[in-house]
């Protein structure tokens, strides 16, 4: 992990720095692992500590794959690319396609695929220009052009991203319901059936999709859409686009919904995920509390459930203080 950043950063004291402030959050440290969100990390820190630029530095990682879309959306303004398409609008094209795919699972696209979202597949190039970092095109074996996000995780912000806007824009869910499946993709563009929803009652239909799914296929998708709700959030994509910022007041019902299911389901992964959801919410109640049940030493005599026992887990792995 610090070797990529002492290799990536010249200054090494800068290097230090980053380092330093990665392993001060633990769930941030955590993904290290995974050597895109190393890139990531790098490229957004990078910015903010050497040009001292002013707020807090990232401590979710919605808020640092929010501030790399901005930064990466900045770099194609800086090379006075023609202007055929507003960034706002390219955005969330691209968080549509990202968002049908990934419901899908798709990780690879077609020519179709990108019309279906009103992606002129001529200027598929110039999209890919526009966001060399987000977006690029690939040459497949006896299948012509394929287009892919360079990371899963970078798919799974934006189609986060697109499910919040379209929320926003409509008071309304992609999260339909019907007989024939539990899961429809709605057009952004179409007339939408379904009634006004509030932003509390999207999250816990995201959050009960997300349980549902079998692979945990939209796991981080999840912990992306309800960071996305999240103020510091919120003002950050007001340098991409027109948003209204939403209520705290929803939020916290969301986050008393996370807490019902996460002592209600039987499944480690997902509870440590849902964990995970309170972290980019900000809550950390929940937490708080069980380091005081570990603290007292009354977990030598409790029964706990696997759930009980993967809370555990998680707070002993991201916690930034010594338990016994």
């Amino acid at each position: 992990k610090e070797e990529y950043f002492r290799k990536r950063i010249r200054d090494q004291s800068l290097a230090n720095r980053i380092i330093s402030h990665l392993k001060s959050s633990r769930s941030l440290y955590i993904m290290c692992h995974i050597p895109v969100f190393c890139w990531i990390s790098a490229t957004v820190l990078e910015k903010m500590l050497s040009q001292a630029e002013s707020g807090e530095i990232p401590k979710t990682l919605t808020e640092m794959y929010t501030r790399f879309l901005i930064i990466q959306t900045n770099i194609k303004r800086d090379k006075h690319y023609e202007r055929k398409v507003k960034d706002e609008d390219m955005i969330v094209k691209l968080g549509n396609l990202a968002f049908r795919q990934l419901v899908k699972g798709n990780l690879i696209f077609y020519d179709g695929d990108l019309r279906e979202c009103g992606i002129d597949v001529t200027e598929a190039s110039v999209y890919s220009g526009l966001c060399t970092q987000i977006f690029r095109e690939e040459f497949g074996l006896y299948q012509g052009k394929v287009f892919c996000f360079v990371h899963l995780s970078i798919q799974e912000h934006l189609a986060a991203l697109y499910v919040h806007l379209y929320f926003t824009n409509n008071n309304r869910s992609v999260f339909g319901q019907s007989n024939k499946q539990k899961f429809k993709v709605l057009d952004r563009f179409q007339n939408n059936p379904e009634k006004h929803v509030s932003l509390s009652e999207l999250h816990q239909n995201a959050v009960d999709e997300a349980l549902q799914s079998k692979n945990g296929h939209l796991d981080l998708f999840l912990r992306f859409l309800l960071g996305l709700s999240v103020k510091m959030n919120q003002i950050l994509l007001r340098q991409l686009m027109t948003l209204t910022i939403s209520s705290s007041d929803s939020n916290e019902k969301t986050v008393e919904y996370i807490k019902m299911k996460i002592k209600t389901i039987d499944s480690a992964e997902k509870s440590i995920n849902l964990f995970h959801c309170l972290n980019e919410l900000g809550d950390q109640s929940l937490v708080e509390e069980i380091q005081q049940y570990l603290k007292s030493g009354r977990i030598r005599q409790a029964k706990l459930s696997s759930s009980q026992w993967s809370a555990v887990l998680f707070v002993l792995l991201t916690s930034e203080e010594e338990l016994d």
